[in-house]
């Protein structure tokens, strides 16, 4: 966004807050107060002239810190009574009548018009609230009288001749891309042969129908490709709709203080979708979700800055300017790209809370707004419930905003890591708004963090970039909303902020001291110190795409400037591949066969863990096997999905001189949930050793090693 647009979004912020503060309502002034604020910052980056934006940002901010304790002593107004909350549902079932109507769909109409009807007569009869009766009976009246002139018409249209049936010369019935026949009980049906002028994201054949289709179960729950017919869900009920998939399961830390299920209108009077998309106002509880807490807000600056819908646009249902709204009938639809397409996911609006009222979920620091809490509901499910083991931020971008992944690994033996170079390329590119950026932090111990003020193995979200005289700072927001960097530019190192420093980063410490907002500002050299990767997704309109459909045990696509690996053991499933030039993709046969498997149980002792923990590390089991002749090799790794696994191959001894294609030691890479690989091209003839280890030490339970080669291997477990 330009100066002037962030100005204006101010002035309107300022404005609400002050109507806010005036009228009692604290807790949405501090939040108006709050986005002021971080507008105005957002303006002064963007080269704003007004004078004095940093008095300004100062006024507001100590404006929060002086409401904050009128929010904690503010008594909360009474909660609606069931009937008004009657006569919303009633007021949106009408709302949704009219939509239909507009649209020709008269039946469709009618039913929503006789429900209200019927809701709006039960809950008059429930009242005696003379006001609360007359606005029931006359949105009844209203509603009754369009569904009788609807009905009217439609039986003189019945009245009509019928046009005479003509019989089609046409092939049996197909349906295009996916259509209303889409169903994992179905065959799959012909389609018909593509134009080249339809739209590219709906070229699908027949094949890769299928095995969409294979594709759409996930934990238990078929979640179909997202079509054109799905924007006439149905949205609207007389009583508050209930998923039928039941509620999501809970985490250990939920269980440990949950209290009850609770829609929005049992804990405010005004619940809304969304009052302005803000990652500042994003705050994590107990779900391990950081890493989707983290997209969650970087794909919220992004809509932000760049005015583009990347979030709001996912979540239904929406009003005629395709903005979401507040369902008071409590169902709701998210579109998430979940294996390979963008997929529907329903849920409805209730959330879990502690004895004290409390959220366990995250939420918007106004709690009022909904959109955090929903769409990461709607991830959950999918992800199998609350008691989720984590994930990274490239597959929760891709889930979000379906912007393609990429992967920066700052400490790995495996990959080249230039700062500069790379500092260079997120700066440029942050800036043009081609990427979405997070960054996670490694293994440390708990004074470490204490020390920096950092979390160990926790992701964080890229906000800003900025280089001033030759220094480099990467702004991030921990999705806690609390606990900052404590070393170098910190709020609290007052030395090296220089007045000059300040005002170009329009920022603050003395006034950051007053309110941990987990937002805070590192210089790029103690971001390569202190965290371990970077997490990328492009916009995918840089790229270009191909796709292609297997069936096979191993496909290695070559020739890209990164190497992609998929591993389906006898199943169907399509590879989208992209790349920043020209390129092919096609199938070729696998090199491997199965010829080895061993399994085990590993406990107490016999995990080490990684090698970060160097006195255990000793302790993991070593496999060691003998290779007759040189050729490829595959090795695999697998273990419980909340276990993060990798391993090492060591080369003992090798057959005649092993030049430059011999090796010492190799890494499967950065440990990964439940399962992790190596191939090598060409590995010598000779004597290996085999290090598998989980990521922490004394994680229990079964693993399993795999071993692909041209020719058998014999294996025999040295510890």
């Amino acid at each position: 966004m330009d100066a002037a647009a962030l100005e204006r979004d101010a002035v309107h912020f300022a404005q609400l807050a002050v109507q806010r503060d005036q009228g009692g309502r604290y807790q949405e002034a501090v939040f108006y107060y709050k986005e002021a604020a971080q507008a105005l910052i957002y303006a002064g980056m963007a080269g704003s002239s007004l004078e004095n934006i940093q008095d300004k940002i100062n006024e507001y901010l100590e404006r929060v810190q002086a409401l904050y304790s009128a929010v904690q002593s503010q008594n909360c107004d009474p909660l609606k009574p069931k009937q008004q909350l009657d006569l919303e549902r009633a007021r949106f079932l009408v709302t949704q009548a009219f939509d239909e109507d507009d649209k020709g769909n008269a039946e469709e109409a009618i039913e929503l018009y006789t429900e209200a009807v019927d809701l709006c007569l039960k809950t008059s009869n429930e009242t005696s609230d003379q006001s609360l009766q007359s606005k029931l009976k006359l949105l009844a009246r209203q509603a009754l009288d369009r569904a009788e002139a609807l009905k009217e018409s439609m039986s003189k249209s019945s009245q009509k001749d019928k046009p005479t049936a003509v019989k089609s010369n046409q092939p049996v019935r197909t349906f295009f891309p996916l259509g209303p026949d889409f169903s994992l009980s179905d065959k799959p049906q012909t389609v018909r042969t593509v134009q080249s002028s339809e739209p590219q994201g709906q070229r699908y054949t027949a094949e890769e129908i299928e095995v969409l289709r294979k594709t759409s179960k996930i934990n238990g729950i078929e979640y179909v490709p997202f079509m054109n017919v799905d924007l006439r869900e149905r949205f609207a009920f007389p009583v508050p709709f209930s998923d039928k998939c039941g509620k999501l399961p809970l985490s250990p830390k939920q269980k440990a203080i949950f209290s009850r299920w609770v829609r929005p209108d049992d804990l405010t009077n005004n619940p809304t979708m969304i009052y302005t998309v803000s990652s500042f106002s994003i705050k994590q509880t107990i779900v391990s979700d950081c890493s989707f807490v983290a997209s969650l807000a970087i794909s919220a600056a992004y809509e932000r800055r760049y005015n583009k819908k990347l979030i709001t646009s996912i979540i239904y249902p929406q009003n005629k300017k395709g903005e979401p709204e507040y369902n008071p009938c409590g169902k709701y639809m998210v579109k998430l790209h979940i294996n390979g397409v963008p997929r529907k996911v329903i849920i409805d609006d209730q959330l879990p809370v502690d004895r004290n009222g409390e959220l366990l979920c995250s939420y918007s620091n106004n709690k009022s707004e909904l959109w955090v809490s929903l769409i990461e509901k709607a991830y959950m499910k999918v992800m199998g419930g609350y008691d989720f083991p984590g994930s990274n931020s490239n597959i929760d971008l891709h889930a979000l905003t379906g912007w393609i992944p990429e992967r920066i690994a700052m400490h790995s033996d495996s990959q080249n890591f230039s700062k500069e170079n790379s500092f260079r390329m997120l700066y440029q590119r942050f800036h043009k708004g081609d990427v979405l950026i997070t960054t996670a932090t490694g293994v440390m111990s708990e004074e470490e963090g204490e020390k920096w003020g950092l979390v160990p193995t926790h992701a964080y979200a890229v906000l800003d970039i900025r280089e001033y005289k030759g220094l480099q700072f990467i702004q991030l927001k921990n999705p806690w909303s609390h606990l900052r960097w404590k070393g170098r530019y910190s709020e609290n190192d007052l030395r090296n902020w220089t007045p000059e420093l300040q005002k170009y980063l329009n920022f603050d410490p003395r006034t950051a001291q007053k309110i941990d907002n987990g937002i805070f500002w590192i210089s790029w050299e103690d971001l390569c110190q202190y965290f371990d990767v970077i997490y990328l997704s492009w916009n995918p309109s840089l790229f270009r795409e191909s796709t292609c459909i297997h069936r096979m045990i191993l496909q290695t696509i070559e020739n890209l400037s990164q190497w992609w690996y998929i591993r389906v053991m006898g199943k169907e499933f399509t590879t989208q591949v992209y790349s920043a030039c020209k390129f092919t993709f096609s199938k070729i046969p696998t090199p491997y066969i199965v010829s080895k498997r061993i399994n085990g149980q590993w406990k107490g002792q016999s995990a080490g863990g990684c090698g970060n923990f160097r006195d255990s590390h000793r302790n993991n089991p070593v496999y060691q096997f003998q290779l007759e002749k040189a050729g490829p090799l595959l090795i695999e790794l697998r273990g419980p999905r909340q276990y993060s696994v990798g391993f090492e191959l060591v080369t003992v001894s090798v057959v005649g001189d092993p030049g430059s294609s011999g090796f010492q030691k190799r890494s499967s890479g950065d440990y990964r949930c439940g399962f992790c690989y190596l191939e090598v091209e060409n590995v010598l003839a000779g004597i290996y050793n085999i290090i598998p280890s989980t990521f922490l030490p004394k994680q229990e339970g079964p693993f399993f090693l795999d071993f692909n080669s041209v020719n058998p291997v014999k294996v025999t477990q040295l510890q």
